[in-house]
């Protein structure tokens, strides 16, 4: 039969808890619940799903999960139904004590939106707890002369169940002497007194034994018993009594221990031993009576061990007085706990993302977090922040939630990672602080190019350079990371000579190191221009170009080239003509001489190395001008010979020389009339002068036919030296100016230092008239020249452009 009711009571309490899983309080925007204790693991509480309008098969997919804070986890989700279930046996007395209602508070986490729903279940009581009684036996002592009517306080129980399930009345076990009264306590509770109903007599009964029983409102009933032993004694006929009937004081939380809280005072009409009071705590099964101690002597009532508010926030403790005898009444201490600021904020990471890239939007979810303080009142209140220069932000939501944000796009290359220290900060006085870490790395994107140290880049290199020459090396630094800093070069495809500018230059793409592919020639080319490219390996990839412009640096490898005299190609010497009547600085000729080299390379300096006759001639050193050093007097010699060295200023110098062969004499006659008196002259012994005039007939006639023949081949010469000058100057044009340095221009030079040259026709003598001496370095214009052929030469030998101004070259 008992089986049977404990099945339908239990088949209540499911009802019980499925009508209650069904409230919901929109207002408050919190779902409610009941369940009753002692359930078994597993059992149905609510349907959140329901509750919260989702689908039970979504819950899975949204992760939905319950958080608490600060105890076990007492309730789980049930993914396939989508129900709230026991995770636990559940002990009402455990979690709220004797308190009336008794209330779970959590809150249900969906994740996928960051979303936070605050649940509250009500555990509802059930007859799981038996009334006891501290002790299982008592023993009184009553004198004999007690009179009727005389009421003994008895000792109470206690049922840790509350409502209809805690204590609800006591029985005394029939006799003749004793009843039993209920009397109510200002606490609300029944306290029993043992009622004299007759006088007792020792003589016919020295002791009684009596059984109380004390029972709660449980279905089924539960209950505990007290044996009693009354001992008749005689006189004393008073009990203790207390000051007062209730005692209340408040003390703060952080009381230290083995202060002295109240002291009780109880006091007995009677005297001697029988006036004589103790005192005593009543043994209760709570943990009450471990904090704080009596003294039986005095009624002192010390703290033991620390208060903790958030623990226990009142203390309800019950003492005894008792006389000698045994008589004893009872008061209640209640003791309230007033907080103190002694708990600093608790941060529970809900959830946090450890990276985010770069280019993330503004609001962007970092984390979601709550702040809880187990202080109450002002001490509770807690402001979380964070530093202000940080581009985050927090958001509250529901329930001291938080969520950390982002105010701004990130950027990877400025900050690379964020240590982002939150700190929570209470209402207490002072308050208490607690900082939480967040660590957030940034991701990189490809949003950043290589970019050069320089715009633009001058390398100077020597030619002649060898094949596979390292000429530069060209860095582009990219501020991304990992394969997006990763640069390789390239060469923009361009045209250099007609030719790839790939197949001059070649760069290595990994290190930016340019190569020489060819040795390069100065004289060929002195700059080149080319265009680098760096592209990163992102995706897109990024690039960027820069200029390098490459200088050759000339090299001393090309010696002075002598442009004039031009040296012949018949194998004879070029002859340049000085009057006898020359005064010192007459200008006789010029050495030209340009060097292919530049700069210094090409400075030319010009130095007489050997003189037939020293002192006569000198050479200016930088314009190669042949001027006489003293005049001329009539023991010079017909012919002098000059050996001329144009050397540049390279390291080292590159040189040339020129022979110059100068006759000294006015007209051709006066050299041949000349040459006769040498040749005659060379005779002394002959004194023959017969012999002498057939030998100078002979030899002038010889000296003549001679230089009509000369004169023929210089005509012919001069023909084909005119044909070749314009191709001279054509390849001199084409080089750059600064290879003549100190030159007045070769055409400047052919006008002014070329010699007239003047033939008859009537004369059997060939004249040659030459320019009066020029101090001004100048010499008669070609148009005073007259224009004249010279006997019956061929046409086309003594016209060449109509010019009748020749170069003699003897």
């Amino acid at each position: 039969m008992a089986a049977l009711e404990n099945a339908l009571h239990c088949r209540k309490l499911v009802l019980l808890s499925l009508l209650s899983a069904v409230l919901w309080e929109a207002g408050a925007g919190q779902i409610r619940y009941s369940v009753s204790e002692e359930v078994d693991k597993g059992s149905f509480v609510g349907s959140i799903a329901k509750d919260l309008g989702w689908e039970p098969q979504a819950l899975a997919q949204r992760g939905v999960r319950v958080v608490s804070r600060g105890r076990a986890q007492l309730f789980a989700l049930n993914p396939r139904s989508g129900s709230l279930v026991t995770a636990d046996r559940i002990d009402r007395e455990e979690l709220c004590a004797q308190s009336p209602r008794c209330l779970v508070n959590f809150n249900v986490l969906l994740e996928d939106k960051l979303t936070v729903y605050s649940v509250e279940v009500e555990i509802t009581d059930v007859n799981d707890n038996a009334p006891r009684f501290a002790v299982e036996e008592l023993e009184l002592k009553i004198s004999e002369t007690t009179a009727p009517g005389f009421q003994i306080p008895l000792k109470s129980a206690h049922d840790a169940d509350v409502g209809d399930n805690a204590l609800q009345k006591y029985q005394l076990n029939s006799n003749a002497h004793f009843s039993l009264e209920m009397r109510n306590g200002v606490d609300g509770n029944k306290y029993p007194e043992l009622v004299l109903e007759r006088a007792l007599d020792r003589e016919e009964e020295a002791m009684h034994h009596l059984l109380l029983v004390a029972s709660d409102g449980g279905n089924p009933v539960r209950s505990g018993t007290c044996r009693i032993r009354v001992k008749v004694l005689d006189v004393n006929d008073n009990a203790p009594v207390f000051t007062q009937s209730e005692y209340r004081v408040s003390v703060p939380e952080n009381i230290p221990i083995g202060t002295r809280i109240v002291t009780v005072t109880a006091t007995d009409a009677d005297e001697g031993y029988n006036a004589q009071v103790t005192y005593f705590l009543e043994q209760i099964p709570r943990a009450t009576t471990d904090i704080f101690e009596l003294t039986s002597t005095s009624g002192d009532l010390t703290i033991m061990k620390s208060l903790d508010y958030e623990e226990a926030k009142v203390h309800e403790i019950d003492i005894e007085a008792q006389d000698g005898p045994g008589l004893l009444t009872r008061t209640k201490v209640i003791i309230t706990v007033l907080d103190v600021n002694d708990n600093a904020p608790e941060f529970y990471m809900t959830s946090a993302t450890s990276s985010v890239p770069e280019d993330s939007p503004p609001g962007t979810i970092i984390a979601l977090f709550n702040v809880h303080d187990r202080d109450s009142g002002q001490n509770a209140f807690v402001a979380c922040s964070l530093p202000e220069e940080l581009p985050f932000k927090l958001e509250r939501s529901v329930d001291n939630y938080y969520r950390l944000v982002t105010t701004r796009t990130l950027d990877r290359e400025q900050v690379s990672f964020y240590n982002i220290t939150l700190s929570a900060t209470d209402g207490g006085d002072p308050p208490l602080c607690t900082d939480a870490h967040v660590v957030l790395q940034v991701a990189d994107i490809n949003d950043n190019p290589p970019a050069f140290p320089q715009a633009s880049y001058s390398v100077y290199l020597k030619e002649n350079n060898p094949r596979g020459t390292s000429i530069f090396t060209v860095l582009a630094h990219d501020p991304d990371s990992e394969h997006n800093a990763h640069v390789t070069y390239s060469l923009a495809e361009e045209t250099f000579h007609g030719a790839p500018l790939s197949s001059y230059i070649s760069i290595n793409s990994d290190s930016g190191v340019l190569y020489a592919l060819q040795s390069f020639d100065y004289e060929q080319f002195q700059n080149l221009q080319l265009w680098v490219i760096a592209l990163d390996s992102g995706k897109p990839p990024l690039s960027s170009n820069v200029s390098l412009n490459l200088f050759l640096v000339d090299q001393n490898d090309n010696a002075p080239e002598i442009l004039y005299p031009v040296l012949p190609t018949d194998g004879s010497t070029g002859v340049e003509l000085a009057p006898r009547s020359a005064e010192p600085g007459y200008l006789v000729t010029k050495v030209v001489a340009v060097d292919k080299d530049s700069g210094q390379n090409a400075w030319l300096s010009y130095r007489l190395l050997k003189a037939s006759e020293p002192g006569l001639f000198m050479v200016g050193l930088h314009t190669g001008e042949v001027r006489t050093a003293r005049a001329l007097v009539d023991r010079d010699v017909l012919k002098q010979s000059l050996v001329v060295s144009v050397q540049d200023h390279g390291q080292p110098p590159l040189s040339a020389t020129v022979t110059l062969t100068i006759a000294v004499a006015d007209s051709i006659p006066d050299i041949l009339a000349d040459l006769g008196s040498l040749q005659t002259s060379t005779d002394p012994q002959d004194s023959d002068l017969t012999l002498y005039l057939v030998v100078a007939v002979a030899v002038v006639s010889c000296v003549f036919l001679a230089f009509v023949i000369v004169l023929l081949a210089l005509r012919l010469r001069r023909w084909h030296t005119a044909r070749l000058l314009p191709s001279s100057r054509n390849g001199l044009a084409a080089m750059p100016a600064s290879h003549f340095v100190g030159m007045d221009g070769v055409q400047a030079f052919l006008q002014t230092y070329s010699h007239e040259v003047s033939l008859t026709a009537d004369s059997r003598k060939s004249h040659i008239i030459f320019p009066q001496p020029n101090y001004a370095d100048t010499l008669i214009s070609q148009e005073s020249c007259e224009k004249k052929d010279f006997l019956s030469a061929p046409q086309s030998l003594l016209e060449d452009k109509e010019e009748t101004f020749s170069q003699v070259n003897l």
